[in-house]
């Protein structure tokens, strides 16, 4: 029994008469030219010095605190021959880093809980209501970024002394008081984050909400339980900024912290590489500053992933 294979070529006829239409050629993926190869080049390059400018300093700072004086006086790019824990026990002690590190972890715990917590709650009204003046207050948020907070210290200096003398908050408020200085990094913080979360809650869908009200929920309800949790890349890593920005603050609290027993770490690191530098102990001074870099890394280390897809969101949706 024989097979008989019957091959038809383009240019035949098919069953019914007709020629056969024409098969058109592969389209093929044109060759990365020498120009994009060139950028991306040029692009990994720079990420790459970028990424040895700021991270090669962080490595000197860590393998300096684990050093003795002699070590870093006769070579400071060499590496530790031991650990000297010593160092960071003198800069949290001696230099009194563990009272300034409890000061801003108390400050920072109360500024941004506030912050986010009113900054959401306005950026959401902005965002999803419709009102007379809602541009208007929209554009007063936008024009604080454009404060600067050199020309707002003196003011701010006189209204914080001032609050200290008021009948029933005085003793809460007023200069040295924990308090007062949260409330000063609320509202330097605000412009940003309502500006940021404003567009991030404009790219939350419509038909949850509605769906909500028409189920009986009420708008604080809806905020609280729905769109609160949706936004949550968002917050998440506007919190993450808001915490380096807030850690990070030194002439806020300079202005106002004046007592040596309540400044924060910015102020702290600042008193103790004046006083180091007179007694030449740069390992304590060191050891400082890896003590606030910790808290830095590890919430950026927890929380990069929403970090990321907060930053995405609003693009890919």
């Amino acid at each position: 029994m024989s097979t008989t294979t019957t091959m038809t070529h383009d240019h035949e006829p098919d069953g019914n008469g007709q020629p056969p239409r024409p098969v058109s050629p592969r389209r093929r993926t044109p060759g990365v030219g020498p120009g994009e190869r060139a950028i991306s080049f040029l692009n990994g390059g720079f990420l790459l010095f970028w990424a040895l400018v700021t991270t090669l300093p962080l490595l000197w700072a860590m393998l300096s605190s684990f050093k003795t004086n002699g070590e870093f006086r006769t070579d400071p790019m060499g590496l530790p021959s031991g650990l000297e824990w010593d160092n960071f026990a003198r800069a949290w002690s001696a230099a009194n880093i563990g009272q300034y590190f409890l000061n801003s972890i108390i400050v920072i715990s109360m500024s941004l809980t506030l912050t986010m917590l009113f900054g959401s709650m306005g950026a959401y009204v902005l965002a999803r209501y419709d009102f007379p003046g809602n541009r208007l207050v929209y554009y007063v948020f936008v024009a604080g970024l454009v404060l600067p907070v050199f020309l707002a210290l003196v003011p701010m200096f006189f209204v914080v002394r001032e609050t200290g003398e008021l009948p029933l908050i005085g003793p809460m408020l007023g200069l040295n008081s924990y308090l007062s200085l949260a409330l000063v990094y609320v509202a330097f913080s605000m412009p940003f984050t309502v500006f940021f979360l404003t567009a991030f809650f404009r790219t939350l869908p419509s038909s949850v909400s509605e769906a909500a009200i028409m189920d009986g929920c009420s708008h604080f309800r809806l905020f609280f339980t729905i769109m609160l949790p949706m936004a949550k890349p968002g917050i998440v890593s506007l919190a993450l900024f808001n915490f380096l920005g807030h850690w990070n603050q030194y002439v806020l609290p300079l202005v106002i912290m004046q007592d040596g027993d309540k400044r924060v770490l910015a102020q702290g690191l600042g008193t103790l590489a004046a006083n180091t530098g007179f007694r030449a102990d740069w390992t304590a001074l060191f050891a400082g500053l890896v003590i606030a870099l910790l808290p830095v890394l590890i919430v950026y280390i927890l929380f990069q992933k929403q970090v990321q897809a907060g930053l995405t969101g609003g693009v890919l949706k």
